[in-house]
């Protein structure tokens, strides 16, 4: 009786859950399909030649951004697969992450400061006497901003498929006397490959819907993508039919692209081995490591230079003047609250449709309709990939304009936001591991007759700590360093830390920015390296094998 009630509990809150997510997206879709305003029309000419520039630009920018990154990931992949013993390997792969918890603007102004007009390289080459500078922005800024990244993203995920190999693979490579070439050819492409439909289809489905970094350094109209014109069109020029036109445009591409990446994905090819400990014998002396070791310290030079320059211009500013600056602290704590609470209601939404899904289908032969509602949970966590944060803002901003000053429902409206923004990547780092620890514990649960808090409290909670503390860190690290949801919203009465920050770039207080970008920086670094931990057991282990 007990476990009835608590199946139609779950079942029930995991409804309650998937509703509110598609009602919350589909009243912003609707908003923009319905939005009529006389007066505001372009005689009906939406889709005019700016839109179709900026839809080429977008299309431009993350082809070849994808096509930069996969290009220089596959050297670094290979390399950190075969290069085992190295010291800081994993201090490496580290680095590898620190990316994805970066804020977007953080990274601008580190980029600038290496390949701005007075950074790094621009003084270097102006020392060796050449008179044309490296741009950071426009077009060569961006793609270096989406390199910087998503290389590393590439990267880490292609080094996992290499690792996947079985070892008797490198075994027969080895008595056969494979030259490097014929590694790759036979042993490392086929496992690349099958990954590069996924990473190349994630990847430019990043950079089409690229705000923060276009904004940036997009230098000017010629080089905006759909998102930052949909922002312009709403922010500064109040024209609802061109930012319905766009916004529309992108949920087109968008879901095209969905489509595309879940066809081409292929089915995940192990390769068969007998369980043989992974011992590779190439690039292990002579020119071969000499390569390896060029290819990781360009890599690591590549993602630290502009690390370093924010954390150099950072503290030549005065960080105890902005501590103690009255707009900085509530700018903080603005953020740390939206960051807190949507991180938390995030975390908890998805572990409560996980499992609602686990739970309709833990039948043997689960009902039609039960099918449907694990599959519509699925499809329900990315559903701010096909629907991007600045158009779920558009559409509610027109949608609350007639009840009055937007500005109010700005902070619920950024926390629902930014809870949908994370929600695909806390949902798959909660997925496995429920599902593991689901398996692992079940019938123990139900010998015991434990249920409910009980449950939780015993059993569940100590099992997976460690991924809900992970998955809360990453969420509350995107929400902290976010701008998109707060770009269409940001005003004198709620300022975060990314607004302030770009408000202060925007009025060329470069000392105050500085200063700004290390400290969320910092925040952010810390959330992800919390959330991350590296397996420095399994590393050594590796490195004892080789």
């Amino acid at each position: 009786m007990i476990d009835r009630i608590e199946r139609r509990f779950t079942l029930a809150a995991g409804a309650m859950c998937l509703g509110g997510i598609v009602l919350f997206v589909c009243l912003a879709a609707g908003a923009l399909l319905v939005f009529d305003e006389p007066g505001t029309a372009n005689d009906g000419a939406y889709f005019d030649a700016y839109v179709w520039r900026v839809a080429r630009f977008t299309l431009l920018q993350a082809s070849l951004s994808t096509l930069l990154s996969i290009l220089f990931a596959i050297p670094v992949a290979r390399a950190l697969a075969r290069q085992l013993s190295f010291p800081g390997r994993v201090w490496v792969i580290r680095l590898m992450a620190l990316p994805l918890g970066l804020p977007a603007l953080v990274a601008a102004l580190g980029l600038i400061g290496i390949w701005g007009r007075q950074g790094m390289l621009n003084s270097g080459l102006a020392w060796l006497g050449l008179a044309q500078p490296v741009s950071i922005y426009g077009l060569s800024g961006i793609l270096i901003a989406h390199v910087f990244f998503n290389m590393p993203l590439a990267a880490r995920l292609m080094l996992v498929g290499l690792e996947r190999i079985p070892g008797e693979y490198w075994l027969v490579g080895a008595n056969l006397g494979m030259p490097p070439l014929s590694i790759f050819r036979f042993i490392e492409w086929p496992a690349i490959r099958g990954l590069l439909p996924g990473i190349a289809g994630l990847i430019f489905m990043l950079c089409a819907t690229s705000f923060t970094l276009v904004l940036t350094l997009g230098g000017g109209p010629a080089a905006s993508t759909i998102e930052v014109a949909i922002y312009q069109a709403l922010r500064f020029d109040f024209d609802p039919p061109r930012a319905i036109a766009l916004s529309m445009l992108q949920i087109s591409m968008t879901a095209v692209l969905l489509i595309a990446i879940r066809m081409l994905t292929p089915t995940a090819d192990e390769g068969h081995g007998g369980g043989r400990m992974v011992r590779r014998f190439d690039g292990r002396r002579g020119f071969g490591k000499i390569g390896d070791g060029l290819v990781i310290a360009l890599a690591v030079v590549f993602l630290v230079l502009p690390l370093a320059s924010v954390v150099s211009s950072g503290l030549r500013s005065d960080l105890v003047q902005l501590v103690t600056d009255p707009l900085v602290r509530r700018a903080f704590l603005t953020s740390l609250v939206i960051a807190v609470v949507s991180g938390f209601f995030c975390v908890v939404a998805t572990a409560v449709m996980i499992r609602a899904r686990q739970t309709a289908l833990a039948s043997r032969h689960p009902a039609g309709l039960l099918r449907g509602f694990a599959a519509g949970i699925s499809a329900s966590t990315s559903l701010i990939l096909l629907v991007p944060p600045v158009v779920l803002g558009a559409g509610w901003f027109l949608l609350l304009r007639p009840f009055g000053d937007v500005a109010l429902f700005a902070p619920l409206l950024v926390i629902l936001i930014n809870m949908l923004m994370a929600m695909p990547f806390v949902y798959r780092i909660l997925e496995s591991a429920m599902a593991t620890h689901a398996a692992r514990t079940g019938r123990l649960a139900a010998s015991l007759g434990l249920g409910g808090w009980n449950r939780l409290r015993v059993i569940d909670w100590p099992g997976l700590r460690k991924p809900f503390l992970m998955a809360l860190s990453f969420a509350c690290a995107l929400s902290l360093g976010d701008l998109g949801a707060v770009a269409l919203f940001g005003s004198q009465d709620m300022v975060t830390l990314p607004w302030l920050l770009y408000s202060r770039m925007g009025s060329y207080r470069s000392t105050d920015a500085a200063g700004l970008a290390l400290l969320l920086g910092l925040i952010c670094l810390m959330l992800t390296i919390a959330g991350t931990p590296a397996s420095e057991k399994d590393d050594k282990r590796r490195r004892d094998a080789a």
